[in-house]
């Protein structure tokens, strides 16, 4: 029996005008690896697709699966691997602190801390940190750094445990993670009760207008069970007596992503103003924006598929750099296995030895690029692209190639 259960109502407002956008297909869960590529072809499928809420404007999985079949003790994302997220996080916690003035007697929160990739840098400054997340792996690491973490599901309740008789979190972090609860509201509710009055809470995840129109189809799986525009954030927000009062975009971050930055009041910067009002002007509120979008996908994939059987009829060897979800989605939906491709590298040392869900192919340390030194990598992780190849330059000098498979397939 499926475990996947269809969306009627949206996860935001609740209403049921909801409009089919994409289907990917059935696919496994993104980040369940196997021990074998026999198990992996074998993995349980579910439906795997998004809609558009016209009431709210919030993209979101037509189907969900339990958060507890995602984020289980396997669960093996750790955040500390990538060099760029690390000096992004870096440099988002020093302005914090800087701009709102924290210190010894002020407290950070991050919603998702993995394996205290973020809370480290906060921790270090002097100012008091607490993690939350719900995988096992990544929360022992960060205890084992030193990080206080809690083991646990963010809800309402856990976040009148933590505040307690205490003022409150000065900062609270979600960068992510808002995308993966199926509990929106709840999750809302809870970064309420938790902020101190005059506390900001800071919110990242790809921006769902870059995702539409850069084809960006690989971001979709099924740990992201929400895409995000500026004017969905602000209504989910004013639900919970709480305002978007600002917005930064880093387009190199995760194909491009939005920093979204809330409080209890309800004062705009001009940069807030100028992204809803962009918004609401180009469609993005409306269905008609998100309608081409099936077939652009439809177009990348065959165009991939027809790059990686030429390169393959002309005897060259084509491998995958990136054991991430989104490269999970692009395999299964491009068709691609074991037959097409050679093998992925990561350096996470946790997915190495394992094998990709659905496509069957072995995940590999880094350096079996130069060892094996096939013809042309394709970067499933693309969006680390500078850092990966910057990386790599030895496989480079030696003649290999990246491909990058967004927004068209394309040879660096």
């Amino acid at each position: 029996m499926s475990i996947a259960t269809a969306v009627t109502n949206c996860r935001s407002c609740g209403t049921t005008d909801l409009h089919p956008v994409l289907s990917l297909g059935s696919t496994p869960i993104a980040n369940e690896l196997t021990d074998s590529a026999e198990a992996a072809k074998a993995l349980d499928r579910y439906p795997l697709g998004i809609v558009f809420c016209s009431e709210c404007s919030l993209v979101q999985l037509g189907h969900e699966l339990p958060a507890e079949a995602i984020f289980d003790d396997d669960y093996p994302y750790y955040s500390s691997f990538s060099d760029a997220l690390c000096l992004h996080s870096e440099t988002h916690v020093t302005e914090m602190i800087r701009s709102r003035g924290l210190g010894p007697d002020s407290l950070v929160v991050e919603l998702a801390s993995n394996d205290g990739y973020l809370l480290q840098y906060a921790q270090a400054a002097g100012v008091p940190v607490q993690g939350i997340d719900p995988a096992r792996g990544p929360a022992e690491a960060a205890v084992a750094k030193g990080i206080p973490t809690i083991n646990d599901f963010f809800t309402p309740d856990q976040a009148r445990q933590m505040r307690g008789d205490s003022k409150g979190a000065d900062l609270i972090i979600a960068n992510n993670v808002m995308a993966h609860v199926p509990d929106l509201n709840g999750f809302v509710e809870g970064m309420s009760i938790l902020l101190a009055d005059g506390g900001v809470i800071t919110v990242e995840n790809p921006y769902v207008r870059t995702l539409i129109d850069h084809r960006e189809f690989d971001t979709i799986y099924h740990e992201h069970f929400c895409y995000f525009s500026c004017t969905a954030v602000d209504n989910l927000m004013q639900r919970h007596g709480l305002y978007l009062n600002d917005v930064a975009y880093f387009p190199d971050l995760h194909g491009g992503t939005c920093r979204w930055y809330i409080s209890r009041s309800p004062e705009r910067s001009p940069v807030a103003e100028r992204y809803l009002a962009e918004e609401k002007e180009v469609g993005l509120t409306e269905t008609g924006y998100y309608e081409k979008f099936a077939e652009a996908a439809a177009s990348n994939r065959e165009e991939l598929r027809a790059l990686c059987a030429k390169l393959k009829s002309e005897g060259k060897t084509v491998a995958a750099y990136g054991a991430a979800a989104k490269g999970a989605t692009l395999l299964n939906y491009g068709g691609l296995t074991d037959e097409d491709l050679e093998f992925v590298t990561d350096r996470n040392t946790h997915k190495q030895g394992r094998y990709m869900p659905g496509a069957g192919l072995l995940i590999r340390p880094v350096e079996a690029l130069v060892e094996d030194q096939p013809d042309y990598v394709l970067l499933l992780a693309w969006n680390f692209a500078t850092e990966i190849v910057s990386q790599q330059q030895e496989y480079v000098a030696r003649g290999g190639q990246f491909i990058v498979p967004v927004p068209r397939p394309r040879v660096l």
